[in-house]
């Protein structure tokens, strides 16, 4: 369950790999982007309730409430243990059918494995989500351009951006979130993304927001040059360029991999070939309606688990993952040629 984390990150890009890991990645003003009747489970409704909030789309406090109210409901709270951080998952001598799970309590530091505890456990589903790792865009001068430079994932609240000059990457719904939310305090926003066919271009709708093509590149007096080459000198750069998948824990010997971003091999992206069914993922897809998605995956995943149902063999697994990576390769050589180096 996520609950909106007020701290400031120690880095606010996310690339330090010892830095304290925020998993929350909830702005003060966030709302869900689905409405409320597509977001609940099958069967426990996502009501609206007369002291919450009652909008279709509603803040995420309304959110965790009801997932809270889920969890409650269902007795889930004694099945969880807080404040835990695996560590390790690995197949017990290669096999699939036994797996170590390896954990510490989440005050101890980072490195320190004199505290940890293990269990042996007959599978393994992996739910960790895929909004923790940010990804940030790369340009050249990104290392010695001076000005605060931040990741969407540790964005809170506008008020630091008070009558700064703000570039942000990116155009999906972060992106047009954060845009909005500092625009009424900010002296100037300048928006980046990529693939356009024009120039400097006004935004409808704000006297201060501007939209170019990506960053070309930003240097040490604190310019930032966009690729058709219009300049601002900018206070800040704000990386709404999405995430990484990101299993530091998983340790498969290369059976699973995230390769290029992509996970897998993932059979119907959830299981493994090679380690089915002891190993499974949950909510790996985006662009998806994920509560529905999740819930889908996890009644597969239980039926598999508990014999009901019955997977394919290995080969018969690995034959559509490969026609999908064919696809995939397919429509890259097709965008290619429209595609920017930088992320956005």
């Amino acid at each position: 369950m996520g609950l909106r984390s007020t701290n400031r990150a120690t880095d606010p890009l996310g690339l330090d790999p010892t830095r304290e890991i925020i998993h929350s990645s909830l702005y003060r003003s966030l709302r869900t982007n689905l409405p409320r009747q597509i977001m609940s489970f099958l069967d426990y409704p996502f009501s609206k309730k007369e002291d919450g909030d009652p909008r279709s789309f509603p803040g995420h406090e309304e959110v965790l409430r009801y997932l809270e109210d889920f969890a409650r409901d269902f007795q889930l709270l004694e099945l969880i243990q807080f404040e835990k951080e695996v560590i390790r998952v690995e197949p017990l001598d290669g096999s699939s059918q036994n797996w170590i799970v390896e954990w510490k309590n989440r005050e101890i530091p980072s490195g320190d494995k004199s505290e940890t505890e293990e269990e042996l456990f007959d599978a393994v589903v992996v739910c960790n989500g895929h909004n923790t790792e940010p990804k940030i865009a790369q340009f050249p001068g990104i290392n010695v351009w001076p000005g605060q430079q931040i990741h969407s994932h540790n964005d809170r609240t506008p008020e630091p951006f008070q009558n700064q000059i703000v570039v942000i990457i990116g155009k999906g719904t972060s992106a047009i979130d954060i845009l909005k939310n500092i625009s009424p305090l900010a002296r100037e926003v300048h928006q980046a993304v990529r693939g356009v066919d024009f120039g400097l271009k006004k935004q409808e709708n704000y006297d201060n927001v501007w939209q170019h093509p990506m960053i070309e590149c930003a240097h040490e007096d604190g310019k930032v040059v966009f690729q058709a080459g219009s300049s601002v000198y900018a206070d800040a750069i704000i990386h709404c360029t999405g995430y990484k998948y990101h299993f530091p824990f998983l340790k498969t010997n290369g059976r699973v991999m995230v390769d290029d971003n992509r996970v897998g091999p993932l059979y119907k992206h959830v299981f493994p070939p090679s380690l089915a069914p002891g190993l499974s993922f949950i909510g790996i897809p985006i662009l998806t309606i994920p509560p529905l998605l999740m819930e889908l995956q996890a009644k597969w995943v239980a039926k598999v688990l508990s014999g009901k149902l019955k997977l394919p063999t290995e080969e018969e697994m690995m034959y559509p993952v490969q026609g999908f990576y064919q696809h995939l390769e397919q429509c890259w050589m097709v965008q290619a040629p429209y595609s920017s180096a930088s992320a956005g």
